[in-house]
């Protein structure tokens, strides 16, 4: 699965216009991305799903974000909410996948908005929650809110819970499943880029049963005998999966930036002074863009491979957010280096360049917050192991090097049992609070 792609590339390059137009995918680029195996990808296996790698998606998400950074983007997130309703208990997995993995499930989980009250062994959801990507495709939707903690402690709360601030005493960050028919759809998704992920705003009045529900803290722990993409805390892989799509559409637009100035070029040889400046921005982007994909790629690596410590989230977090940076940094420069043809509103590298623009202002890219993130589990570490945090661990990373070659080789990942390392995966959760703090946006 996630490997012959063609056919939904080439939906994205004929419908391209009624994404920009109606600000949704088509219903036959839904199905299609169904088709190629997105919303099965993180599915568990025992349910007929691939329980699938970070590496695969990365490389999947990457090359359809060169044709449709929208439809790739919506490819991306209905693989990454299976993997976050596979927290669900074990009969809200049943009446999600009992059926068929091919499940598509759109979320708006980060922050929590809403409300949520208890009704019973059920739950009483109301309110509003924004940007849910794909939804208008969707079969089922995870909604966030705070809830009452029935032990009156405020679990999954606060800047670990990715809230932006304090959560209110006694009240926890819960994350419901709700059938897609059951919530109203807004028409207010109009934006500048991304247009075609019709990320729109959802209503909801819905009684939720008890097994359709878990908290947000429930994604740190590590479970026993799970596939290993679904016993990584979700600040590891969070900024991942909202990363892949910006690097194929930055790839994408070099690739439409070089076939332009290709035509131009004097087989003889001699250059315009404007010629010698696109050589400047041709060297320097694509180092940028390579550079930006050797980062998600290690960071795909890490997720799939290596020992989960606080550092190694941080170092992830890190990378993905530098690797946007760069990604963005490439794409303005080929932009304002491509002419006046670039200008018209149909243009393909424009439409690229706005798309990118558009999901670098997602809250899980923001460099600021992940180097404070960074650099708050350096300080922790260096004070829990004395001699850690030196510069040669700055230079190697977290890491080990028997995991990188395992990632390389192309190994199965370990995975580790319900008792292995709570306390580094626990601080994993810590040691992300204060990127969560500030990326109100989170996980869409």
């Amino acid at each position: 699965m996630l490997t012959d792609l063609e056919q939904t590339r080439r939906f994205a390059r004929e419908d391209r216009a009624r994404l920009d137009e109606e600000c949704a995918l088509t219903d036959r680029l839904a199905e299609s991305l169904t088709t190629d195996g997105f919303g099965r990808h993180f599915v568990p296996e025992r349910w007929g799903g691939c329980a699938g790698t970070f590496t695969a998606l990365l490389d999947a998400v990457s090359v359809l974000s060169e044709t449709c950074a929208s439809t790739a983007w919506c490819g991306a997130l209905y693989a990454s909410h299976s993997r976050l309703a596979s927290y669900l208990p074990e009969a809200g997995q049943r009446e999600l996948w009992g059926g068929t993995p091919d499940v598509r499930i759109a979320a708006s989980v980060v922050p929590p908005q809403g409300s949520a009250e208890r009704a019973g062994d059920s739950w009483r959801l109301t309110g509003r929650w924004a940007a849910a990507s794909g939804v208008r495709q969707a079969e089922w939707i995870l909604l966030a809110s705070w809830a009452p903690d029935p032990d009156g402690h405020a679990r999954g709360a606060g800047p670990a819970a990715g809230s932006g601030g304090p959560a209110p005493g006694g009240r926890e960050h819960r994350i419901f499943a709700v059938p897609r028919d059951q919530v109203r759809v807004l028409d207010n998704w109009h934006p500048v880029g991304l247009r075609g992920t019709g990320s729109s705003t959802v209503e909801a009045d819905v009684l939720v049963p008890g097994h359709l529900t878990f908290t947000l803290r429930d994604l740190g722990r590590v479970q026993a005998h799970r596939a290993r993409c679904h016993t990584v805390p979700f600040p590891l892989v969070a900024a991942l999966i909202f990363a892949a799509p910006v690097l194929g559409a930055c790839e994408g637009v070099l690739r439409t930036w070089w076939d332009r100035k290709a035509e131009w070029l004097d087989p003889a040889g001699g250059l315009t002074p404007r010629q010698a400046s696109d050589q400047r921005v041709l060297a320097t982007a694509s180092a940028h863009i390579q550079a930006a994909r050797l980062l998600l790629e290690r960071a795909a690596q890490r997720a799939d491979h290596a020992p989960v410590t606080p550092v190694l989230v941080a170092e992830n977090q890190r990378d993905v957010t530098a690797a946007v940076e760069l990604c963005c940094s490439a794409t303005d420069e080929l932009f304002r280096s491509s002419g006046i043809r670039v200008l018209d509103e149909g243009d393909p590298l424009q439409r690229a360049w706005r798309d990118i623009t558009a999901a670098r202002s997602h809250g899980t890219l923001n460099f600021d917050t992940a180097a404070a993130s960074y650099t708050s589990a350096l300080v922790a570490a260096r004070g829990a192991e004395p001699g850690r945090g030196t510069a040669a661990d700055l230079a190697r990373g977290a890491a080990p090097e028997h995991a990188v070659a395992e990632a390389s080789s192309g190994a199965e990942p370990a995975r580790p049992a319900a008792s292995t390392h709570p306390e580094p995966l626990a601080n994993a959760e810590e040691a992300a609070a204060p990127a969560r703090a500030a990326a109100t946006e989170g996980a869409r």
